[in-house]
């Protein structure tokens, strides 16, 4: 039996940096909300002292538990998905913060050519250079447009950094310096210099000196400990929503957090959202919270099952083309575009390898996005080549030259020889959505509480492998250029395949935005256009995915959403209608 309950002005699934956001700017508006959140309880004191890579890095202590809840995958649509089972190829946030607690930290803006990709496209090369699988399309909004909102979450977020020589345009510099040059990061600079590229120090999360941010939360400066990616800080010094708008929202009286709360479907009429239907997994009761405003704010996989189950838009069909709701699923999957470059051996250089943290690095923009010639390539979009200095963990880091033994006396004595003597520099590639890859419900597996699994269908376009080679290519340049005396250097062959791996948190889709909803599932509010009070945000209103890690771009329509929800409140209505009104 469900138990219904009082009514509240907003109820939002996900307590991550969409839902915290949401949470703050509702909240210091007056709202009274409510956060329901699948995980338990986490504070920033909980982190303190926990440099255990067993714990967090090997028995992933801060992920989704997929004995309980998981997704199934294939990489073919004539193939049966199998549940993904081990968080070594799922590494999906849980808990109070979301993925937004154990994130390495890396802050990029996305291209102003990410925004209007087709348009910018065809205006550049003409209708036959998309290929005739793609379902690319704009996103409905400029970077121009989405420009302050970039602002408002990066001086949230405490990002340091220093500006592409590059691009894009800002409005303001970033709130903080960028952090340390290392030598690695330095060979790096001076290497891609020497081959007329335009170096410059990856934007971070992690702050490199103490900050207040606009709210009044502080922010301590990073002490490079090296534990950021699958950890939650211990130092305080990493910019996460528990630190943030967590707090924010809290010290107003006006936010509510359930943990242990799974949500299992929107409750609605037909025209409007009512609430949430949840599972309280301590005591298996079911409760209804209902709410003026419902937000998704959880995981793309989340938030694209919950619209499934709940009957709520047109599901996707991959072979008539028709319906919203899972379509344009895109990532930066581990095989193709992420995790893959070179790396290089030195035999009379060290490194203070040991020493790093999650966004401590530098890269370069010369082959993102557009900003190579695709006349003559077999790919469009780019790929943004970076070194990374994360710190190198006792556990996990044994990398060795190839043709050494994966164990015993020999590869003892290589690791131990090449552990602070190799440097890897990858190539992150964007990722452009196709007609056969996306997601639907399950028809065989199940959760613990009984609902049907998200099944996620991957394809690989010829474009994506070819784009993954070129990117590969330019990091083995590049090394080479670095000194190195020897190289593993990735091989992607013509016919690689998704491997079912969900290495990263970087996945996209489901809940495409647009300015026209025969071609979107929200506005660019994440506004959905079939039921007005129901707002969808998160990586799964992105269309495609672009080269770069995604959150600081999440933030920036977390708050654009939180601004349309606020009005919305006020006056009622689609919110991209009154725009388009506005501006008439």
């Amino acid at each position: 039996m469900v138990k219904k309950l009082e009514k509240v002005e907003v109820v939002i699934v996900g307590s991550g940096w969409v839902g915290g956001i949401a949470a703050a700017e509702l909240t210091k508006a007056g709202h009274k909300v409510v956060i329901l959140e699948r995980g338990k309880n986490k504070k920033h004191e909980d982190f303190i002292g926990t440099k255990d890579e067993l714990r967090y890095s090997k028995r992933y202590d801060l992920m989704q538990e997929l004995n309980k809840d998981t997704i199934t995958s294939r990489n073919s649509i004539d193939k049966e998905a199998m549940p993904v089972r081990n968080n070594m190829n799922a590494r999906l946030g849980n808990h109070t913060g979301g993925a937004g607690v154990h994130w390495n930290g890396l802050a990029f803006r996305w291209l102003p050519y990410d925004f209007e990709i087709y348009s910018k496209t065809v205006e550049r090369y003409g209708k036959d250079k998309i290929p005739k699988e793609s379902t690319m399309q704009d996103w409905g909004i400029t970077y121009d447009e989405l420009e302050p909102y970039y602002d408002k979450y990066e001086k949230t977020a405490a990002i340091s950094g220093e500006e592409s020589p590059l691009g894009p345009p800002r409005s303001d510099k970033y709130p903080l310096p960028p952090m340390k040059e290392t030598p690695a990061i330095r060979l790096f600079t001076e290497a891609t210099k020497n081959l007329g590229y335009h170096p410059y120090r990856i934007p971070s999360a992690n702050a490199s000196q103490t900050y207040t941010n606009p709210d009044g939360e502080t922010i301590n400066g990073c002490v490079y400990c090296a534990f950021c990616e699958e950890y939650g800080c211990d130092f305080g010094a990493k910019a996460d929503p528990i630190i943030t708008v967590l707090a924010t929202a809290q010290k107003t009286g006006n936010l509510e957090i359930r943990n242990d709360s799974f949500v299992n479907r929107v409750s609605h009429d037909g025209k409007k959202a009512i609430g949430l239907v949840y599972t309280d997994t301590n005591t298996g009761e079911v409760f209804e919270q209902p709410a003026d405003i419902v937000v998704l704010a959880g995981f793309v996989f989340t938030n694209t099952r919950l619209l499934l189950t709940s009957k709520i838009g047109q599901p996707y069909n991959p072979k008539t083309g028709q319906g919203m709701i899972g379509k344009n699923f895109t990532g930066h999957f581990s095989n193709l575009s992420t995790y893959i470059g070179a790396r290089g051996f030195f035999e009379n250089k060290k490194f203070n390898n040991f020493m790093g943290t999650g966004g401590l690095g530098a890269t370069i923009d010369d082959f993102s996005g557009d900003y190579e010639d695709h006349t003559n390539l077999d790919f469009l979009h780019g790929y943004e080549v970076h070194y990374s200095q994360l710190g190198t963990r006792p556990i996990a880091h044994n990398s060795v030259p190839e043709g050494t033994p994966g164990w015993g006396k020999e590869f003892k004595k290589q690791s131990l020889k090449y552990f602070n003597r190799n440097l890897f520099i990858t190539a992150q590639s964007g990722f452009l959505p196709n007609k056969d890859t996306y997601m639907d419900l399950d028809p065989t597996y199940k959760d613990a509480l009984g609902n049907p699994l998200l099944r996620v269908t991957v394809t690989y376009a010829k474009q994506d492998i070819a784009r993954a080679k070129a990117g590969v290519a330019r990091c083995a340049e590049i090394m080479k250029e670095m000194g190195a005396d020897t190289m593993n250097v990735d091989v992607v062959k013509d016919d690689t395949v998704f491997d079912h791996k969900f290495y990263t948190d970087h996945f996209f889709g489901g809940a495409i935005m647009g300015a026209d909803p025969a071609t979107s599932a929200v506005n660019t509010y994440s506004q959905m256009w079939d039921m007005e009070n129901l707002f969808v945000v998160g990586g799964s209103s992105f269309p495609h995915t672009g080269n770069y890690n995604p959150t600081v771009t999440i933030g920036a329509f977390a708050y654009r959403a939180a601004e349309g929800m606020i009005t919305y409140l006020k006056e009622g209505g689609n919110l991209a209608t009154k725009q388009l009104e506005k501006n008439a």
